[in-house]
């Protein structure tokens, strides 16, 4: 009868790594197509199977090492993805070509506007910044607000007469 042998015994892990170092590498570079990114892969699956050496049985230990890579690159991509779907939501701001005078007179707006934003009637405010920052029609407003779509249009107006009335650039 063979004695099992443990992943947690340095000279078992240094053949198991050995053994498959090689098989799970090309794993991840065919999964990833980037070397540095396979490495990285690679090393992170290692370290994890290290760290729960007790828990995984010697037989398994390959099947669990490709599962760990395979896991860890989709992981990355669905990072990718909500990284590039925040930054597709954020505006693209090159000031780079843009004169002090610019973007100081924007800042100044911005400070008037929420000032004026400020001075509105509470509900006028209400209905506003519901339409005009958080995006919902004056219907889903209306219902949110328990109120008719008809007050929701008399207070969108009274907000926007009033925003006018205030900033000189909106006139």
């Amino acid at each position: 009868m063979e004695i099992e042998k443990n992943l947690c015994n340095d000279t078992h892990y240094g053949q198991f790594y050995n053994n498959h170092v090689k098989h799970a590498y090309n794993f991840a570079f065919y999964r990833c197509g980037d070397s540095k990114q396979s490495e990285d892969l690679l090393q992170e699956a290692f370290i994890k199977i290290w760290e729960r050496c007790g828990d995984i049985a010697f037989a398994k230990a390959k099947s669990y090492l490709f599962t760990t890579i395979n896991n860890l690159f989709l992981n990355q991509v669905a990072h990718k993805k909500v990284v590039l779907k925040h930054a597709e939501a954020q505006p693209y701001d090159d000031t780079s070509n843009v004169s002090p005078e610019h973007v100081l007179r924007e800042k100044e707006f911005q400070t008037e506007l929420d000032g004026a934003i400020a001075g509105l009637a509470e509900k006028d405010r209400q209905v506003f910044l519901l339409n005009r920052i958080d995006g919902l029609k004056y219907r889903e407003i209306a219902e949110m607000l328990d109120i008719s779509q008809k007050t929701v249009e008399k207070r969108m107006s009274a907000a926007l007469k009033a925003l006018r009335g205030k900033i000189k650039e909106f006139s």
